[in-house]
């Protein structure tokens, strides 16, 4: 069974997604705050993250930061409407996805699923994709560039092998969000950039630069991938 790990100061909201993820058949864990949650996550292994960004103790940006030393595994925000820059924050760290509050406990739970099925995509195509320099496994998940690892979560991970699948397409931020998201949710285009700001950080950190071309008015496409 699937199992999610919930962080939340108030145990109001705990509950109420502890209750809507149990109905969907999955397994749940909680914490009351960030330093909780990273003795939960260290115990109970979960397969998906569910962190309020305004806890005590640490928040879940910082939970998100600490977590991404050692493992990928995926990572839903909770955040206030109006915390635009946090949302935006916890994306370029390694957030998969967010929700904001006041949240409907079916669109939570929508992504959790678009994100778990995007893992588990990962998990079954045994096909290595290859750019330049630049490898993707979608069978162990795992991203290379010149050997040297690039860890992405795995929205991003989505978002790079539909770009390295097709090397000669521009794809537009709708078809974008589509590959990383499917044809049923919907993010803002600040919510894109800040997944392609994030890879380019992270392919740049492995020696990758200029990866990620912005095609002015239409979107992005992706480069050679060549060592510098």
């Amino acid at each position: 069974m699937t199992r999610i790990l919930i962080a939340d100061d108030d145990p109001g909201i705990r509950d109420v997604i502890t209750f809507a993820l149990d109905k969907a058949g999955m397994e749940t864990v909680t914490a009351r705050d960030g330093a909780e949650a990273l003795e939960v996550f260290a115990s109970s292994a979960p397969d998906l993250l569910v962190l309020d960004i305004g806890m005590p103790e640490m928040d879940g940006l910082g939970v998100c930061q600490e977590i991404r030393k050692s493992s990928n595994a995926p990572i839903l925000f909770l955040t206030a409407r109006d915390d635009e820059i946090d949302r935006v924050l916890g994306l370029e760290i390694g957030g998969d996805d967010y929700v904001t509050k006041p949240f409907s406990p079916r669109e939570l739970v929508a992504r959790v699923k678009v994100i778990l099925r995007r893992t588990a995509q990962g998990q079954e195509v045994p096909e290595v994709l290859h750019r330049g320099a630049l490898n993707l496994d979608p069978q162990l998940y795992e991203a290379t560039f010149d050997g040297k690892p690039v860890p992405l979560t795995a929205i991003e991970f989505a978002l790079l092998r539909a770009l390295v699948g097709k090397p000669d397409q521009v794809f537009t931020r709708a078809q974008i969000m589509v590959a990383a998201y499917g044809p049923t949710m919907h993010v803002s285009d600040r919510t894109i950039d800040s997944h392609i700001r994030n890879i380019r950080a992270k392919l740049a950190e492995a020696g990758c630069t200029d990866a990620i071309r912005t095609v002015h008015s239409i979107g992005f496409r992706i480069e050679a991938c060549l060592p510098s």
